[in-house]
């Protein structure tokens, strides 16, 4: 009997310890965390409302990412300091859209505003163009209305085609 209660004190207080010891570890990693600011994209300016007519050889399709559907063009030219990229937002997704383009290190080398659903932005400005047969990656990224909560997002990878 002695025995069980030594080993029920010695239980009870590695509990009080491995309590105390995760409350501190949570103070502390709460006071790194409370200065981050969360400044939300803005909205496309070049959004328009509908579907758009694409060129058959820019490879438009629709991406489905479970949560949300998306469309884009899998052959991305540059003209300049833009691509026509058509991107979508079909009428029937709840979340707000925006697309990244990122080159094969990751690297931002353009993107586009948020748009809700129902609307399409025709083209990507880069601020810095990537070259033909440069690999890209084409980040959509999905938010929540009004909360920008994450939706999640989803990655299509393609080579840059020459003008």
């Amino acid at each position: 009997m002695k025995k069980e209660r030594k080993l029920l004190i010695i239980t009870a207080l590695i509990c009080i310890v491995s309590l105390a010891v995760m409350s501190a570890a949570l103070i502390i990693s709460g006071k790194k965390g409370e200065k981050m600011d969360f400044t939300p994209p803005p909205f496309d300016g070049n959004a328009v409302q509908g579907i758009p007519n694409v060129p058959e050889q820019l490879g438009w399709g629709e991406i489905d990412a479970q949560v949300y559907k998306a469309s884009v063009c899998g052959v991305v030219i540059p003209d300049g300091d833009t691509a026509d990229i058509w991107f979508t937002n079909p009428e029937s997704n709840t979340v707000w859209l925006k697309l990244r383009v990122l080159d094969s290190k990751g690297n931002m080398l353009g993107e586009t505003g948020l748009i809700k659903p129902g609307e399409y932005v025709q083209a990507v400005t880069f601020g810095k163009v990537p070259g033909e047969g440069d690999t890209i990656r084409l980040k959509l990224m999905a938010y929540e209305p009004e909360t920008y909560r994450s939706a999640g997002s989803t990655e299509l990878t393609t080579t840059v085609k020459g003008g």
